[in-house]
């Protein structure tokens, strides 16, 4: 009978659906690990038959302690830090999430666009201080009327794109992907060399996969975009060169930025951009709402119980072609 590990801690309603399911058939176990270090969960791998992650890594020295293992699902759509060679090589499938996250990192991405644009975090020290008079500099900036690039068109990019609309921006996109029909019925631009639309761009905001080589946007980049330009990324750390993107910024060569992926997560506390005034930086927690942490529950722990029933969603197995699902 299937025994589930759940590797970190998740929502209450996840844990309420897997309740549900051990009522229907009291052969279903399953052990909850909420601590996200590796140390944590590695020991309970020899004894799971299917595994639900969260951000730790899933080696192949790991999954090779698991001899039972059939599915892995990861609470979330990123898949990173899962080696899955060695899932293939077992013809284990590594179920995503479906579209649970696409709301609530859309919103964060407004959110720091419009925190950058207006400050907001320098003005609210300025006030917490004393300083009612930074109000007079005049340095903050307005969505409305503005040229918004999107780099990736997905169900976040597309997402971004409506509540930008309602802010009155002019949005372009562009993904290899999408047709520019596609994005015509949608009232977006279509443009089909990211780069080459940057110069143009007053926010720039990345919803791409992650890089494979160097960032979507480096020194070059950054050097053709408008000196008042502000780069928002929600997606992957490595889509910006973090250290050109310092150094631009402290050089007036850019107004902003506002980050919720680093490279190195959480940063080391060296990192320059941790101390650069024009940086508004959140911890990776632009899908990590109440509301958007159960669905992500609910979804990743129904992909494992609907594996061990003979229907898990093949749309949502990221593997599946290599391991012939």
């Amino acid at each position: 009978m299937p025994h589930l590990l759940v590797a970190g801690k998740i929502h209450a309603a996840g844990i309420a659906v897997l309740e549900a399911a051990r009522t229907v058939d009291p052969s279903i176990t399953f052990t909850l690990v909420p601590e996200a270090a590796n140390d944590a969960y590695v020991p309970h791998m020899e004894s799971c038959d299917g595994l639900v992650i969260r951000t730790q890594p899933l080696t192949a020295e790991i999954i090779a302690k698991a001899k039972a293992l059939s599915v892995v699902s990861r609470h979330g759509v990123g898949y990173d830090a899962v080696d899955v060679a060695a899932l293939n090589s077992r013809n284990i499938p590594l179920c995503i999430v479906g579209d649970v996250n696409s709301r609530a990192v859309a919103e964060h991405t407004l959110m720091l666009m419009l925190a950058v644009a207006r400050r907001a975090v320098a003005h609210d020290q300025a006030t917490r201080s004393g300083n009612w008079t930074v109000r007079n500099a005049f340095e903050t900036l307005e969505l409305d009327g503005k040229r918004l690039l999107l780099v990736g068109f997905g169900r976040i990019g597309r997402r971004v794109a409506q509540l930008a609309q309602a802010f009155g921006m002019i949005v372009a996109a562009h993904d290899p992907f999408v047709t520019a029909e596609i994005m015509a019925a949608l009232q977006v631009e279509h443009v089909a060399d990211y780069r080459a639309a940057l110069p143009a761009a007053d926010y720039v905001s990345l919803h791409a996969p992650p890089a494979s080589g160097a960032a979507l946007i480096g020194p070059a980049e950054m050097a053709g975009m408008k000196r008042s330009a502000i780069i928002i990324n929600a997606a992957r750390g490595g889509l910006v060169d973090e250290a050109a993107l310092d150094a631009a910024l402290r050089a007036g060569q850019l107004g902003g930025a506002g980050l919720d992926v680093l490279v190195n997560e959480p940063p080391r506390t060296a990192t320059p951009l941790l101390s650069n005034p024009l940086v508004t930086l959140s911890p990776h927690s632009a899908g990590l709402t109440d509301e958007c942490a159960a669905r992500m529950a609910v979804s990743s722990v129904q992909n494992v119980l609907d594996h061990f029933a003979g229907r898990l969603d093949r749309k949502l197995v990221v593997n599946a072609a290599a391991i012939g699902l």
